[in-house]
């Protein structure tokens, strides 16, 4: 009624800001699009697969040419002492370089400075400014580190995080948060995970916190058949569901490999994979394999969903939209825009336009790379 109302009023007027129309979409449900973009499968086998980009592929963020980590160094001191600071020159520098040159600006930094940039940054700046600028000189899998952590904290975790944490990323960069996780604490991940979680949904999240999912490219259709008619009789086929078996053959079997397997699931079953486990299960389980069967067919499809939720309704999810712009700058920001603007018919910019501000939306919108 709402929407129609607002329609109405622009129609009369004949006149319609950009943010007001973007804003109207942001808050209309896009399950018609995201459900046709999910059971699609044509030519889902023979498609590359997105867990395994490499960074600068497919980036918005490159590494600028002549960079001097001396100058920028100084420049940045420059911008932050004194009375009030240069926001403008943090935002030109930091969000303009790859991150292996911002490591190079830190040390620069230090080096001149006796200070850390990060104890500058956290002292000259505030809010999301300051979250979004100290994520940009984080490395890559000390960031994605902190983000599980966090996502650890207080009374309870943060389920929606880990999820996206643990399907989203490749084994590589499992191993490589891990390995930091480790060195700053000297416990396993997977030690003090296990304390926060249980359940089904615990045992799949551990066997994906282990990054330990077959990399192996040779796609064996027969056991393709198996598995998917091993996961039909786990589910669709009797009274109740065998959780386990969806949970052994979705956490280890390489991406080719269930590719393969959610075609001929569909080709057995009538439903496609997503839609039986959305039928048979619930809660964070069900998040979860769904999660993880998004990302084993389009990543970017998947955290282009994630940054739609993200600036959805009347508030602002910034630490999702965050998370998901600094660390993807480098690797596939490109094709989340492209996703993005499939899933909404708008664009990325636009949403960012209309939802963020000031100097924390200058970020994002650098980081975004432009319209589409």
């Amino acid at each position: 009624m709402q929407l129609g109302c607002i329609c109405y009023r622009l129609f009369v007027k004949g006149v319609a800001q950009r943010r007001d129309l973007t804003r109207s979409a942001l808050q209309a449900s896009p399950t018609i699009t995201m459900a046709s973009l999910w059971d699609e499968l044509d030519d889902l086998v023979d498609s590359p697969s997105f867990l395994t980009a490499e960074t600068g592929v497919r980036g918005t963020i490159k590494e600028k040419a002549g960079f001097n980590a001396g100058e920028d160094a100084e420049a940045l001191r420059k911008a932050i002492v004194g009375i009030g600071t240069t926001e403008s020159t943090l935002i030109d520098i930091l969000t303009q370089r790859s991150n292996a040159q911002r490591q190079l600006i830190c040390a620069a930094y230090q080096e001149a400075t006796g200070r850390t940039l990060h104890d500058d940054l956290e002292g000259d700046t505030e809010g999301d400014f300051e979250n979004i600028l100290v994520a940009l000189i984080t490395p890559p899998a000390k960031y994605d580190c902190q983000e599980v952590t966090r996502a650890m904290e207080g009374a309870g975790t943060n389920d929606s995080t880990l999820i996206e944490m643990f399907a989203s990323r490749s084994n590589k960069q499992i191993k490589a948060f891990s390995d930091v996780y480790l060195a700053e604490t000297e416990r396993k991940l997977t030690y003090d995970l296990k304390s926060e979680i249980s359940g089904e949904f615990g045992t799949a999240l551990l066997i994906l916190a282990e990054g330990e999912r077959d990399e192996d490219t040779t796609v064996d259709p027969e056991q393709a058949k198996e598995d998917a008619q091993t996961l039909y009789e786990a589910g669709e086929k009797k009274w109740g569901t065998d959780e386990s078996k969806f949970i052994d053959i979705l956490c280890h079997r390489s991406v080719p490999q269930l590719r393969k397997t959610m075609v001929e699931y569909k080709s057995i079953s009538g439903k496609t994979l997503q839609e039986s486990i959305e039928g048979e299960m619930s809660g964070l389980l069900q998040e979860l394999l769904v999660a993880v069967v998004k990302c084993v067919k389009n990543v970017p499809a998947y955290l282009a969903e994630r940054l739609h939720y993200s600036m959805k309704g009347g508030g602002t999810d910034e630490a999702t939209l965050n998370r998901i712009m600094v660390s993807r700058s480098e690797i596939d920001m490109l094709d989340i825009r492209a996703e993005f603007k499939k899933l909404n018919d708008y664009s990325l910019l636009s949403a960012i336009e209309s939802d963020g501000s000031g100097v924390h939306g200058d970020c994002l919108k650098i980081l975004c790379g432009g319209d589409d």
